[in-house]
């Protein structure tokens, strides 16, 4: 755990934004080392050498992002996107089968069940997903923060609801990964994108199976998914990964080569100090919002404040140097560890002006 100063002296070392950058929830900043590394990469291929340390580099955010899971580096697949991972549970499904899910939910987290056309699939309102898990629920799929307002679901009672009825359970952390900590080994599959919170770049994105797989069909699977990928490059795969890695996909290389860092950075800092950041930095400017008469969704403990009515602020803010997001037409403020209380406080004095 970082004392105050020293997290402070690693963010400012890392991160320069230009402006008052409010909106990780859309995309997290790059830090400086991340940045490096890509410049490095893309010289690494410029120049003809071998891509062995990027194709290390990817072996090495696997097993951050496991460590951030709280899983087995054998329990991770990287890929390039939560809808392709999502993709993949919903092709293992029987025809006939349900499907809960939150009302609203990012779309990635719900699609591929959708465009199945054979799958049935129930929507609630996420304050009531544990309870609506029923007696025939297959797969229970929600978000673990919301994209739209930052809502935090109880993921405790989800779990005991879905164990108590043999529901299997899907949580996104995209949202989440990053400052809320995780714990992937209580749910059977979970997913995330890196470039939020966790600050990587676009183009990577991480799927945790079960140890036996969950029944799971490798439906994407090429050559990296191969027990011996480059035994692998031509006709069918002979032998499957014995791990997680037979749900890879091909993985863009420089992505890897600075999420690396990216996730170097989270764990120096530790995931509980930048939740006890974000989270202050959030409840302070829900304080302030209620000083200005203003009333936000409630999500108690969420680093994501959504405010009904402002989203048409969005634009004016933008041009003030203030970016946040319009989301179904609330204002959305996300906080990382980049943030300070002077930002807090300009986005509310921007407000009451």
């Amino acid at each position: 755990m970082e004392t105050t100063q020293t997290f402070d002296r690693l963010v400012r070392a890392e991160f320069a934004p230009r402006s008052t950058y409010l909106n990780t929830a859309s995309n997290g900043l790059l830090p400086a080392r991340t940045v490096a590394a890509l410049h490095e990469a893309a010289v690494l291929r410029a120049e003809g050498r071998p891509l062995t340390p990027l194709h290390e580099d990817v072996e090495a955010c696997r097993a951050a992002y496991a460590r951030l899971a709280g899983v087995p580096a054998a329990r991770v697949a990287v890929g390039a996107s939560v809808a392709a991972h999502t993709g993949v549970i919903a092709a293992s499904l029987p025809a006939g089968a349900e499907v809960l899910t939150a009302e609203d939910d990012f779309t990635s987290v719900l699609n591929p069940f959708h465009v199945r056309g054979d799958l049935k699939v129930r929507a609630v309102p996420l304050e009531r997903i544990a309870e609506s898990v029923r007696p025939g629920t297959a797969l229970v799929a929600v978000s673990a923060a919301q994209s739209a307002d930052g809502r935090v679901a109880d993921l405790a009672a989800l779990r005991e609801a879905a164990r108590e009825h043999d529901a299997r359970t899907y949580v996104d952390f995209s949202q989440s990964a990053g400052w809320l900590p995780m714990a992937a080994d209580a749910f059977d599959f979970s997913a995330s994108v890196s470039f939020k919170w966790l600050l990587g770049p676009h183009g990577a994105a991480f799927l945790v199976v079960p140890e036996d797989f969950g029944g799971l069909t490798p439906v994407l699977a090429g050559w990296v998914a191969g027990e011996a990928p480059w035994d692998s490059c031509y006709g069918p795969v002979q032998e499957l990964a014995r791990s997680a890695r037979r749900f890879d996909l091909t993985p863009a290389l420089f992505t890897f080569a600075g999420l690396r860092r990216s996730l170097e950075l989270i764990e120096e800092l530790g995931v509980e100090a930048v939740h006890a950041h974000d989270v202050a930095l959030a409840d302070r400017f829900r304080a302030g919002l209620a000083d200005l008469g203003h009333t936000p969704v409630p999500a108690p403990g969420s680093a994501i404040v959504s405010v009904p009515g402002l989203g048409s602020r969005q634009g004016g803010l933008s041009r003030a140097g203030i970016e946040v997001s319009d989301r179904a037409g609330n204002l959305r403020a996300a906080f990382h560890l980049y943030n300070t209380t002077d930002d807090v406080d300009r986005l509310l004095g921007a407000l009451a002006g």
